[in-house]
């Protein structure tokens, strides 16, 4: 048998900063100290899951004393669902944090000279911010190691699948395991009503939960989104199709949530949880709701990709259109590289003579190409291929060389061979839009070559997390 390793606990460690990925930093005899769930200036004792020569991760078993800054959280399953793991920290002190993040990114990976980074915008609303919400309906119900110990005293074991159901979101760390969710505070209601009363119709009528594990089950997962207008989607993902549970279901949710104005339902017997190769059917509505963002109409169908903070983007779209300077007389040709739906190119249009979005995700160009015709917009052209092989220098030819380059890339940036080809086009200006600003200093840092950083403005649009946008405006060097 396997010997257990000792556990190793770190005694009286001072949480000094946060590091990428949301950790505090504590150090201990000149080892850095990646610490879970913890805020700076909490002193607490680590018991260490890692154990480098330079460095180690590990999280609390022991609290000395708390933070000067730390509040108390407004969500029950703070610390729990793995979510909004800042609740912890007073709002202005995650914008602080937030914008060293940016700071320490450029410092630490660019190594390039910008100018003063832009007071962050912050959100005027924190809670019930976000248009869409995902949750996931198992057999396999989450239970916290502080249940679990009080389990155990007991003297009782706890059989995961005993429940009938749980409703939530995956735990942290366990891909089988979901945490069941009373009241979550990211989208406003119906939202949690609508969740409850679809497990509450699969319990009354022993319908299964989705067992991830053995792949079987009827309930799997329900998908939720809203406008600013008041307009709702759901989309119910089903393992199978049972029509008389199905057809009972769709009607139930029309009479009990009237708000409901898209409803959709879809069979899904994969093994993953992507919808992108699947075809929701549509019970209520015309298949999509309608956002409105400065006047601008966006489509938004099951599959597409939005913002998921409408009010926030419409914040980001601006300062992406403020910062690409396009000139009155509407005369400059506009790439957007990534371009997704076709938001920001489409925000930005009255400024250009021509857009030219290219995206990979086909569905996502036919949500452009149907956008552009909602707001009757005759010089967007958009296009689905991978950016890296669909802009080459053939096709620069036959739609202009850009004057502005908007790019909003991944989590993982930009592919080198682009922004290669970037310096090889040498657009006068350039902004990146990036969610991880790692991986955009280390492409900032490259385009350095040829292009001067001239303004960075950060933008919060997720409350209560480590995530961070970041806009950078780039132009050419004249010498």
């Amino acid at each position: 048998m396997r010997k257990k390793r000792p556990k190793i606990i770190v005694e009286d460690i001072l949480a000094l900063d946060y590091a990428a990925g949301g950790k505090a930093i504590g150090k201990s005899e000149g080892k850095v100290i990646f610490i879970e769930n913890c805020i700076p200036g909490d002193r607490l004792d680590v018991q260490l899951t890692k154990n480098k020569k330079d460095w180690a991760e590990g999280f609390p078993v022991q609290f000395r004393s708390y933070s000067p800054d730390r509040i108390q959280p407004f969500c029950d399953h703070f610390g729990i669902c793995g979510g909004c793991s800042w609740q912890s920290l007073p709002y202005e002190k995650q914008l602080f944090y937030k914008t060293k993040q940016v700071q320490d990114n450029f410092e630490r990976i660019g190594k390039f000279t910008f100018p003063d980074i832009q007071p962050i915008i912050g959100c005027d609303q924190t809670v019930a911010y976000r248009n869409k919400m995902e949750y996931t309906y198992s057999t396999k119900k989450y239970i916290s190691q502080q249940e679990m110990l009080a389990i155990k005293a007991k003297g009782e074991s706890y059989d995961p699948t005993a429940d009938k159901g749980v409703a939530g979101f995956h735990a942290k760390g366990f891909f089988d395991r979901v945490v069941e969710i009373d009241t979550c505070h990211l989208q406003a209601e119906p939202t949690n009503k609508i969740r409850k009363f679809i497990a509450q119709f699969a319990r009354l009528r022993n319908l299964p939960f989705y067992d991830i594990g053995e792949h079987t089950g009827w309930i799997r997962t329900v998908q939720v989104r809203n406008t600013q207008g008041g307009e709702w989607m759901v989309n119910v993902v089903l393992g199978y199709d049972i029509a008389e549970h199905r057809e009972q279901l769709m009607e139930l949710l029309q009479e009990k949530f009237p708000e409901i104005t898209c409803l959709l339902y879809t069979i899904n017997d994969k093994k993953n949880d992507s919808l992108y190769d699947l075809a929701p059917v549509i019970v209520k509505g015309n298949g999509y709701i309608l956002e409105q963002l400065d006047g601008f109409k966006y489509k938004i169908s099951p599959k597409s990709f939005f913002q998921t903070n409408s009010r926030q983007a419409e914040t980001l779209y601006k300062v992406t259109r403020e910062f690409a300077e396009l000139k009155p007389d509407g005369n400059q040709i506009l790439y957007d590289l990534y371009c997704g739906t076709g938001s920001i190119g489409i925000f930005c249009s009255a400024g250009a003579s021509s857009i030219v979005g290219v995206e990979v995700v086909e569905d996502a160009i036919t949500d452009a190409k149907a956008n552009a015709a909602l707001n009757n917009l005759d010089n967007c052209h958009f296009y689905a291929g991978d950016v890296i092989k669909i802009c080459d220098d053939a096709f620069f030819e036959q739609h202009g060389r850009p004057d502005v380059i908007i790019t909003d890339p991944p989590r993982a940036g930009m592919h080198e061979k682009l922004v290669q080809k970037l310096l090889e086009i040498q657009a006068p200006l350039m902004v990146y839009v990036s969610c991880n600003p790692a991986t955009q200093a280390r492409d900032l840092a490259l385009l350095s070559e040829k292009y001067m950083i001239t303004r960075v403005q950060p933008v919060d649009m997720f409350p209560h997390t480590l995530h961070i946008e970041n806009v950078v405006q780039l132009k050419l060097k004249t010498t």
